[in-house]
């Protein structure tokens, strides 16, 4: 299978042309950072939350600190080209006390660059891009396999579009289409496809039903919480958060082509020793005659949540990963 990782022979070179809109001034600046070779790690909100509460961290020292940490800063910490591209791309606010603050973050994923929400993505649009992300991306280039060149994929929602650039970056002469019913993550992950070189369209959807098939690949990493605030990128339904993962499942297969693939990255509550959405799973796909993979991939993420009332039962939170395959 061809590797994910960017070639730096075939890093873009920064623009120089001043940019005509928000999405050029964010497509210049991932252009920028590339050619910068910069590089982030996104972690879990708890491990970021310790990091910059640590003494001396309460401003930016460096451009991670900036557009990696979310630290607010002085103007002259951040090269002029790149604080320019912020501020056409409407991604800076003020942050008081003569200060700046990106209100985007850059991440690096199996070598490409990703424009997402800043820390703290509490908002009910924010686009959420974190450890999950990377367990999503290598799960799916670990269990896509192969397809013939012109390859439909769809990444339902897709946040910052990490699993469907993930999936395309590896096949030639792909078409992706990227879905979600945020907006503000339909924008910033064409933004992420354009800068990959990916050919994609964006699509407002509430379902994946309401996305015309068939595709060769799907791949889908819902919200799998139960998020009292009913955060779109968090809330995943009742059945302790796996509502979502499971409707998505049964309605992606019925979008497949024969041949067809879903890859599924999800979190999963594991109540008394059962998996919730495994025991649902099984007899709903058996019945369609598709052949699928379920693996547990971490035991105990997001331990922290335990502590929450609607947790009360739960004894641990899985992440888990599905692939489903339709015959030929």
């Amino acid at each position: 299978m061809p590797t994910m990782e960017a070639d730096p022979a075939t890093r873009p070179a920064p623009v120089s042309a001043p940019p005509t809109s928000r999405r050029d001034a964010l497509l210049g600046l991932l252009r920028q950072l590339d050619a910068d070779r910069y590089r982030f790690v996104t972690a879990t909100p708890a491990t970021h939350a310790r990091v910059v509460g640590r003494p001396g961290r309460e401003e930016a020292r460096s451009l991670r600190d900036v557009l990696g940490w979310s630290l607010p800063f002085r103007a002259d910490i951040v090269p002029p080209p790149i604080l320019d591209l912020l501020r056409a791309g409407e991604a800076v606010r003020d942050a008081g006390e003569g200060r700046l603050q990106a209100t985007v973050r850059v991440s690096s994923v199996r070598g490409a660059l990703f424009v997402h929400s800043a820390y703290p993505t509490t908002d009910y649009d924010s686009v959420f891009l974190g450890p999950d992300s990377y367990r999503f991306a290598d799960y799916i280039a670990a269990r896509m396999g192969s397809f013939p060149s012109g390859a439909r994929i769809l990444d339902y929602a897709a946040g910052a579009g990490v699993g469907g650039i993930t999936a395309a970056r590896g096949l030639v002469r792909p078409h992706l289409t990227l879905a979600d019913l945020n907006p503000k993550a339909l924008a910033l992950a064409s933004v992420n496809a354009a800068h990959a070189g990916i050919d994609h369209a964006a699509v407002e959807a509430g379902r994946p039903g309401d996305v015309p098939g068939p595709f060769d690949l799907i791949v889908t990493h819902p919200p799998f919480m139960m998020d009292e605030d009913g955060r779109a990128y968090r809330d995943g339904g009742n059945l302790y958060g796996a509502r979502l993962s499971l409707d998505w499942v049964l309605a992606g297969v019925r979008l497949l082509a024969p041949g067809g693939r879903l890859i599924l990255h999800t979190g999963v509550s594991i109540v008394d020793g059962r998996d919730v959405l495994l025991e649902r799973l099984i007899p709903a796909l058996t019945a369609e005659g598709l052949a699928m993979d379920y693996h547990e991939l971490d035991p105990d993420i997001f331990s922290e949540d335990l502590d929450q009332p609607a947790y009360a039962e739960v004894e641990r939170i899985a992440a888990v990963g599905l692939c489903v395959t339709r015959p030929t």
